[in-house]
């Protein structure tokens, strides 16, 4: 039986910054996806960050912001997990860009889109690191009510998300 060991990574971000994180298969990722943020247009600032799982194994990084492309190569580098990407964003939700980056071809999966604080647990073998899984914000604390959903319904239209 392959041993491993288990480790919680929790992702280092400001309070309320959207990331996503995914698995990808391929070094064209990084482009792919720049190009997938960049064509939903509206100003959307961001950082990515490419795991590397074969060859030179390389943090690969790319966006249009410099801080936000750090924290997302420092936050891969801390995951150090075989074809993860890691992107940040400010000036736009993950609602925004996330059917383009599910298209991308090389996109394997997506384990989430947040604001919310993230902890991943990362299995490690002799081979590498690999995601098992993430925790996305806290657990509920209870079922809506009337006025749960009443509140629901107005926030969406606030945002502009439904009329």
């Amino acid at each position: 039986m392959a041993e491993f060991d288990l480790e919680l990574v929790t992702v280092d971000k400001p309070e309320e910054m959207n990331m996503i994180l995914g698995q990808s298969h391929f070094i064209k990722t990084v482009e792919d996806i720049y190009e997938a943020v960049s064509n939903v247009g509206g100003g959307i600032r961001f950082g990515l960050a490419f795991c590397e799982a074969s060859g030179p194994r390389l943090v690969r990084h790319t966006g249009n912001d410099e801080e936000l492309i750090q924290l997302a190569v420092d936050n891969a580098q801390k995951l150090g997990a075989g074809h993860c990407f890691v992107l940040f964003m400010q000036d736009g939700f993950p609602i925004n860009i996330l059917n383009n980056i599910k298209t991308v071809p090389e996109v394997c999966c997506i384990y989430c889109a947040t604001a919310n604080p993230v902890q991943v647990l990362i299995a490690e073998t002799q081979q590498g690191r690999g995601i098992v899984g993430v925790i996305d914000g806290g657990s509920p604390q209870g079922v809506e009510d009337t006025e749960d959903v009443k509140d629901r319904k107005e926030l969406l239209r606030q945002l502009g998300y439904k009329q």
